[in-house]
């Protein structure tokens, strides 16, 4: 896929699709009236017939019966412009895509909506993604040839009208390529992310996660990896991890991904993931309903993965570690029991109460191993840990917990310049009472009641006085209720609010 930097009038654009935004009633908008002027008043009138009045979500699809260049006309509502942020921006550059691929248009140009120039470059590249997001599709096992093409060439004008615009100096065609970059190594990264998710737990096995990291390296130089077999964890004394995947015949990896920039790193900074490929429960087996998407159990994992490939198209200024501990959580004559008592990585002993609560375990010591073996001035964990975050927060909103101010501030801010939605929660030291174990150190679950601080409080445990970020992603990490640059399935949350974090000046 192409994107170009057009400036000239739309009324000028020759093409199969010509698509604009408009914030609210289209009335006001320059670029509608100029447009439906031209058109001798039929776009009002298809507005007015179809209720259309620019609010986010809706779209109006005209054609021009040769009186533009253009072939066809799409209006998509934005809503109130002082509303309007990054999802809103993806969702309407998402509709235009599929409003030409629908249409089967290959040259589309799309009149960014102008929200000043401090907000230039935010526009375009959340434009990109959404183009990139929206559409796409995993088809992989779809047998049917009905699948429409994505289009070829999308062609840009910065918020051209009537007048046209001045040619870009060399500078500003530079900045905009540079943005269009960048969009583009988010938006595929989290595509790739979403692919990683979307596969059946019996392709996206561990190993299959290791051979994605180890083809991301082979791929870019500025990446090197090393996968951990289940003797190499056993050697240093993983215990909870392997204890979670000792019931499966897929065999665990421990997956460590690093960047290294060409310069003298600002800061070393590690990602952990969540890999859990399939969670039936273990012996506290879900219901059949709660494990069917349970592929998705590893997002976690994919977003790490998935960051690291934008972060080496990219570039930053940090040494980045990606961690990802994966296994299966099965049940069978091998798999740990309740009541069993683990020994971790640090030595800390935990006894099990809930074979469901897994994903805390494998963090566990994937924590433990990174502290020690990477020693990060930072680090994050991202895991579908606990339903409680989704009673709490809701499908679309990961939680966030953090004992480090300074470090959760700098994280919460990334997410919200990336549009992706994040909350606070507290870590209550009180709650480390429901932790206590009679024969162990603690054990892995508490009471029902604070269910997801709870388990921020286990990881905590293991990651000490390093700088620590938990993110609960049980709930944005796939989604039922699609929206235009977001299909349903897994999502890849998480990778936008990573690599703005890691490579944002």
């Amino acid at each position: 896929m192409e994107f170009r930097h057009v400036t000239d009038s739309a009324l000028h654009a020759a093409c199969d699709l010509l698509a604009f935004t408009t914030f609210g009633d289209p009335s006001k908008d320059a670029t509608f009236k100029a447009i439906d002027h031209a058109l001798g008043g039929g776009l009002r009138d298809a507005a007015t017939a179809e209720s259309f009045d620019g609010k986010p979500g809706q779209s109006l699809v005209f054609w021009t019966g040769g009186k533009l260049p253009a072939k066809r006309i799409a209006v998509i509502g934005l809503g109130a412009r002082g509303e309007v942020e990054a999802p809103a921006l993806r969702d309407a550059a998402a509709s235009a895509a599929q409003i030409a691929n629908r249409g089967g248009a290959v040259d589309v140009v799309y009149v960014m909506p102008n929200l000043g120039a401090a907000r230039e470059a935010r526009t375009i590249q959340a434009t990109v993604e959404g183009v990139i997001g929206g559409t796409y599709r995993f088809g992989r096992y779809l047998t049917s040839d009905d699948a429409k093409k994505v289009p070829s060439l999308v062609l840009f004008g910065i918020a051209p009208d009537a007048r046209g615009t001045k040619k870009p100096t060399a500078a500003q065609a530079r900045a905009f390529d540079a943005t269009v970059a960048r969009g583009q190594a988010v938006g595929t990264a989290v595509c790739h992310a979403r692919d990683m998710i979307n596969e059946p737990a019996a392709a996206m096995t561990p190993i299959q996660m290791a051979h994605e990291a180890e083809a991301l390296a082979k791929k870019h130089p500025e990446l090197s990896v090393q996968v951990l077999n289940a003797k190499k964890c056993a050697e240093l004394g993983m215990g909870m991890f392997l204890a979670v995947g000792q019931g499966s015949d897929q065999e665990p990896r421990l997956i460590h991904l690093t960047y290294k920039p060409k310069k003298k790193a600002k800061k070393r900074v590690a990602l952990i993931g969540k890999g859990v490929t399939f969670d039936s429960g273990g012996y506290s087996l879900k219901p059949s309903a709660s494990m069917e998407d349970m592929k998705i159990d590893m997002s976690g994992a994919a977003a790490v993965i998935a960051s690291m490939q934008a972060i080496a198209m990219i570039g930053s200024d940090c040494e980045v570690h990606a961690v990802a501990a994966c296994c299966e959580n099965l049940v069978s004559g091998r798999a740990y029991k309740l009541g069993d008592v683990l020994k971790s990585m640090d030595g800390t002993t935990v006894e099990i109460n809930n074979t469901d609560a897994e994903g805390r375990l494998t963090l566990g010591d994937a924590i433990s191993y990174t502290r020690t073996k990477i020693q990060p001035d930072e680090m994050f964990d991202f895991a579908t840990l606990t339903g409680a975050c989704m009673v709490a927060l809701g499908p679309f909103t990961a939680g966030v917990m953090s004992d480090h101010e300074p470090l959760v501030k700098g994280w919460l801010a990334a997410a919200d310049r990336s549009g992706e939605e994040m909350w606070r929660l507290p870590l209550l030291p009180r709650l480390r009472d429901q932790l206590k174990s009679n024969i162990a150190d603690m054990r892995n679950t508490g009471e029902r009641y604070g269910g997801a601080i709870t388990a921020g409080l286990f990881l905590k445990t293991f990651a000490k006085d390093t700088p620590w970020v938990h993110v609960d992603l049980a709930g944005p990490a796939a989604v039922s209720s699609p929206r235009p640059s977001q299909p349903r399935g897994g999502t890849g949350f998480a990778v936008a609010t990573i690599v703005e974090y890691l490579t944002a000046h």
